[in-house]
């Protein structure tokens, strides 16, 4: 049975209202394949790239910038010192050509937003580079189905405690939707609101983790399905 209208609804945005990291895998197997030549494991390299962005992130945050930053320290440590600088220059180019590609909606999410919108109070709640997340939200043309828009630097416990305070949000009628388990559910589950898991096949691997209380989270399998509980 849906949930009573009335409901507080916060939506994460990149790979829930849009694509998002498939565009920076295809990145990584075009350096991968730079690499076979140099005799590279493509495992060896992208764990070499995952402990860089882990690293780089608690400085420079999240987004296309910093995953720029990291993907091409990653290949400078795999090919020979007297490579010259422009294979350096094409890495850091295809990583930020990820900033050029246009918003892809995935199936159903307009239409849902629409529907949710009628009956339900709508929050926005994205992380990254604040930059990089407003041409996305705009070029999107989603804002509007939201009461408000919070763009983090990053979604943890008392985060979730903020966005209830800030919002006079009741805990016992707001969830948190996401592809995300390590930010969008775990956090929220901890500060006391309910979670929606909508699983993404290309979720990144640094937001993978098991869910701290699988029993308390709703998962569906496309956004679409929304509709059929709130």
């Amino acid at each position: 049975m849906p949930q009573p209208a009335g409901q507080n609804l916060l939506i994460d945005a990149d790979d829930t209202l849009w694509e998002n990291n498939v565009y920076f895998e295809r990145v990584i197997v075009c350096v991968q394949e730079m690499l076979d030549s140099h005799g590279v494991e493509r495992a060896t390299f992208r764990a070499c790239l995952d402990d860089l962005e882990r690293a780089h992130i608690v400085t420079h945050g999240y987004g296309t910038l910093n995953f720029a930053r990291s993907l091409v320290a990653a290949f400078e440590r795999f090919v020979p010192p007297a490579t010259d600088g422009a294979s350096s220059a094409r890495v850091h180019g295809l990583a930020l050509g990820i900033l050029e590609h246009p918003i892809e909606l995935l199936d159903g999410v307009a239409e849902t937003l629409a529907y949710l919108a009628a009956r339900h109070r709508l929050l926005l709640v994205t992380k990254g580079n604040e930059a990089e997340q407003a041409r996305k939200i705009e070029a999107s043309r989603l804002a509007g189905h939201f009461s408000a828009v919070e763009i983090l630097r990053e979604r943890h416990e008392q985060n979730y405690r903020d966005l209830v305070a800030r919002h006079a949000l009741n805990p016992g009628r707001t969830w948190m939707i996401g592809n995300s388990v390590r930010s969008d559910i775990n956090p929220a589950l901890a500060a006391g609101i309910r979670a929606v898991l909508i699983p993404h096949p290309h979720t990144w691997v640094l937001e993978r983790e098991d869910a701290a209380h699988p029993a308390r989270v709703l998962e569906l399998e496309r956004f679409s399905d929304l509709r059929l509980h709130f």
